[in-house]
């Protein structure tokens, strides 16, 4: 059994790792998945100027250490944990990996910020939820009232 989590750093994230902390089996393998932006398109250049490769590197390397030290603490619990850093687009690299590592579970963080936001920029979660394969839990950023 292996389980998907996908991490974006963001408050919800402590989340969601403290909810598969106490959902996973002993014989569940937890990926912590981190989608990082894909790189930018300029025209004319194959990879983008000095300045913003040095930039994306030294973000990929911030979030490299992140979700390996994310991953640590679930060991730490005794889990079965691994990091992944996957550059692309979010939604279809969630569920790429999902099949990939032949999760039986995803795990996605919702920001809460409502149908306006939703209907215009669009919500990862809600996207994962429609074109998932497999059952999603979606952990909300808010609190119970």
């Amino acid at each position: 059994m292996n389980a998907v989590v996908a991490m974006d750093f963001s408050a919800v994230s402590e989340k969601q790792l403290a909810a598969i902390g106490r959902l996973a089996h002993e014989d569940r393998h937890i990926y912590l998945l981190h989608v990082a932006e894909p790189e930018p398109d300029f025209v004319g250049f194959d990879a983008g100027p000095d300045v913003v490769r040095d930039q994306m590197a030294e973000q990929f390397h911030r979030e490299h250490e992140q979700i390996q030290a994310m991953a640590q603490r679930l060991r730490d619990q005794g889990r079965e944990a691994t990091a992944l850093l996957v550059q692309g687009p979010t939604v279809d690299t969630i569920l790429q990996q999902a099949e990939r590592l032949d999760a039986d579970l995803i795990v996605v963080g919702s920001h809460g910020h409502g149908a306006v936001f939703d209907m215009l920029v669009g919500s990862i979660s809600s996207e994962v939820i429609r074109r998932s394969t497999v059952p999603v839990l979606v952990v909300p950023a808010r609190d119970p009232a």
